[in-house]
């Protein structure tokens, strides 16, 4: 028999040769994994293509998605980069949606210019040069002249016409945008702030103009006048949507229903209202009073007239009647007109 002691000897003697033997097989694989991941890595940093990483960036930003328009269903990239919008500039910038390209006239804008430096100029509003636009490389286009432009400007890059008229307030623009964009938040978050904005200026000018008063929205052009309704600019979102007066019952549903309506010196009276909005850049207060025609006018005569120049009237996006609104609440409620 063997003692114990002779084979705990042999046994420590085995195990431990074992043990060195494992131990160098071991750091023998472990060598050659940690070269193949060695190898690995190093072959993946050669050939990590920076372009591929771009490419790879991209593949989010490149997603499409469709969208109904009246030109039918059209693919639109789900984050577009390159936007040209030749119209509803001032909703995109609600929404911290900066374009590459929008026509002179816009860009000009006295209530954003300021946000729009570097902004590339495509023309003129309405007709803008193909040339520019395709210069910018955009992959979407929104206008809403698409009766004139949409078989050039689609073949550049998607296009969405959403024609004039068609979005009719604040609300229902930054809506529209907010889930074209998936900005549906923001733009939830920006008409919460425009509203409470809006009742504090009407309410300002309820305590000081009379319910009933009527309001007249016009344009001085020299050898023409117009008036217009609430949807078309020089003010009349902001008197008739936002402070919520009326046009003269005479010809309010004229107005209302046409937007528009060319006057002669004769047809002035029947459509002035108790407080004219007036859009001159050659004409003051002054100036009608002293006229013969416009100073017989009761608003006139009375100094119930506002005058302001197209670079302030002329607009109609949302932040543009958010400060209209404010700026013509300041003045109707002054105690000394």
């Amino acid at each position: 028999m063997f003692s114990l002691r002779y084979f705990s000897r042999r046994g420590l003697t085995l195990i431990t040769t074992m043990l060195i033997m494992a131990l160098m097989i071991s750091a023998c694989g472990t060598t050659e994994t940690g070269n193949g991941n060695n190898n690995t890595e190093t072959v993946q940093t050669a050939t990590a293509d920076p372009a591929q990483a771009v490419e790879t960036n991209s593949v989010e930003e490149s997603k499409v998605k469709t969208v109904s328009t009246i030109n039918g269903d059209i693919e639109i990239p789900v984050h577009p980069q390159r936007i040209v919008a030749e119209e509803y500039l001032g909703s995109l910038i609600a929404l911290d949606v900066i374009p590459v390209g929008a026509p002179g006239l816009t860009i000009k804008n006295y209530y954003f210019k300021e946000s729009l430096e570097g902004l590339e100029d495509i023309g003129d509003y309405g007709n803008p040069s193909v040339e520019k636009i395709v210069a910018l490389n955009p992959d979407l286009i929104i206008t809403g002249n698409g009766d004139k432009s949409y078989e050039q400007l689609s073949k550049i890059a998607p296009t969405i016409v959403i024609p004039y008229g068609d979005l009719k307030n604040a609300h229902e623009e930054l809506t529209y945008f907010g889930e074209l964009f998936g900005k549906e938040e923001e733009a939830k978050t920006w008409l919460e702030e425009y509203d409470k904005r809006i009742a504090t200026a009407k309410a300002k000018v309820d305590a000081a103009i009379p319910a009933e008063a009527t309001f007249s929205i016009m344009e001085d052009g020299g050898k023409s006048i117009w008036v217009y309704g609430d949807n078309f600019g020089r003010g009349g979102q902001a008197v008739y949507q936002a402070l919520g007066r009326k046009p003269p019952s005479g010809v309010a549903a004229e107005i209302l229903e046409k937007q528009w309506a060319e006057l002669t010196a004769e047809m002035v009276s029947k459509y002035a209202g108790d407080y004219i909005i007036m859009t001159s850049n050659s004409r003051t207060m002054d100036d009608y009073k002293a006229d013969p025609i416009w100073g017989s006018i009761p608003a006139v005569n009375k100094g119930q007239m506002y005058v302001w120049p197209e670079e302030r009237s002329w607009y109609y996006d949302p932040l543009a009647v958010l400060a209209q609104t404010e700026e013509l609440a300041e003045w109707l409620s002054k105690k000394d007109r």
